[in-house]
């Protein structure tokens, strides 16, 4: 039993080189998760039955992978124990969405058939999207990006939060006595603050007096700036993760004057 949990826990995890069977399983699921998002898209132009058939075949899929996983999770050695290792293993983030994307399934079964329950549990099928994270190289090293550049992007974040509060405080205090139902109070004109920002500028709330009208133009310039900044950040991240991966499997030119191990320039 023990030879074939740890067959198993080979083949479900990411393939590596030279491991045929791996590389076969990886292709499958990815077809298969690839198929399930567009089935979802399709569902909605025309409901047919090969739909239902298709969703229940994915769903014993996912189902029994799912199962396997918990149960070849102790060949991974920060889930040793059985039990306690298994329990710590369910509720790591790629096994939550793992359970997510079945859980559609068989929640009606449980709750009742409420249409309009049955409804969004069927939204949650989307999230076999996020399937393909375990499956794409390229999904890794976006996630590698986000996580090696969480604090400038938390920055980021702060930074818009804090330009949208003040955007939208001046902004009322300026437009409320001439447009009171636009402007009606400061969490109403953050909507007029985001859109502005963001430079999409729907046209539904717009400023009336020149003062607004100046404020608002300097909005949308700061803006533009502002929303650059993670795509700066996120540019960065992938040049980094990039350029040390290519120093770390030596596919660099210069692969001589990397570490191998960190990517870092040698001396």
């Amino acid at each position: 039993m023990s030879l074939i949990r740890k067959k198993m826990y080979r083949i479900i995890e990411p393939a590596e080189k030279g491991d045929l069977s791996s590389k076969v399983f990886d292709l499958f699921m990815l077809i298969l998760i690839v198929s399930n998002i567009l089935a979802v898209i399709f569902e909605t132009v025309k409901p047919h039955k090969f739909y239902v058939y298709f969703e229940f075949f994915s769903v014993i899929i996912f189902t029994v992978e799912y199962l396997i996983r918990i149960w070849a999770a102790p060949e991974n050695p920060l889930y040793r124990h059985p039990v306690t290792g298994r329990l710590r293993y369910a509720f790591t983030p790629l096994i939550l969405i793992d359970l997510i994307a079945i859980l559609p399934f068989y929640l009606p079964m449980i709750v009742g058939f409420d249409m309009r329950i049955i409804r969004v549990f069927r939204l949650f099928r989307i999230f076999r999207i996020f399937k393909l994270g375990r499956y794409s190289k390229a999904m890794h090293l976006l996630g590698r990006v986000f996580r090696n550049q969480k604090e400038e992007l938390l920055i980021v974040v702060f930074i818009m939060i804090f330009m949208i509060i003040i955007s939208a405080s001046v902004m009322f205090y300026v437009e409320n006595s001439v447009q009171p139902n636009h402007f009606r109070n400061i969490p109403q004109t953050m909507w007029w603050a985001v859109s502005t920002l963001t430079t999409v500028g729907y046209g539904d709330v717009i400023p009336a007096t020149i003062l607004g009208k100046v404020l608002g133009s300097f909005i949308s310039i700061l803006g533009i700036g502002l929303f650059a900044l993670p795509t700066g950040i996120l540019a960065s991240g992938f040049t980094e993760e990039i350029r040390l991966h290519r120093a770390q499997t030596g596919r660099s030119p210069s692969r001589g004057s990397f570490c191998r191990h960190c990517g870092k320039p040698l001396d």
